[in-house]
């Protein structure tokens, strides 16, 4: 039986980091975990800025934040649906409504 693993990267999409400077976060057994490591390294973010406004912070998570992705086990499952800007877009509304 293969062996499903989903493998999350790390890197700034957004001016500041070299595609030299991406790194492995770790792998995990489900796209779950995955999406779950994605999640707590935009969290972290969000949590610790501190623009006052939804809009300030996303525009700080699009500037400064780091923008984690996920390669899956094959190429049918890289790219399954997490969108790290997406879900801070959200989170930041949350946090600042």
């Amino acid at each position: 039986m293969t062996e499903r693993k989903w493998t999350v990267f790390v890197d700034d999409n957004f001016h500041f980091m070299d595609e030299d400077e991406r790194y492995c976060l770790g792998t995990f057994d489900s796209f779950d975990a995955a999406v779950a490591a994605c999640r707590k390294i935009v969290d972290d973010f969000l949590r610790n800025n501190p623009a006052k406004t939804a809009d300030e912070l996303y525009d700080q998570f699009t500037s400064f934040g780091e923008d984690p992705w996920i390669k899956g086990p094959s190429p049918a499952t890289d790219g399954l649906p997490f969108s790290a800007r997406e879900y801070a877009k959200q989170r930041c509304n949350d946090l600042r409504p």
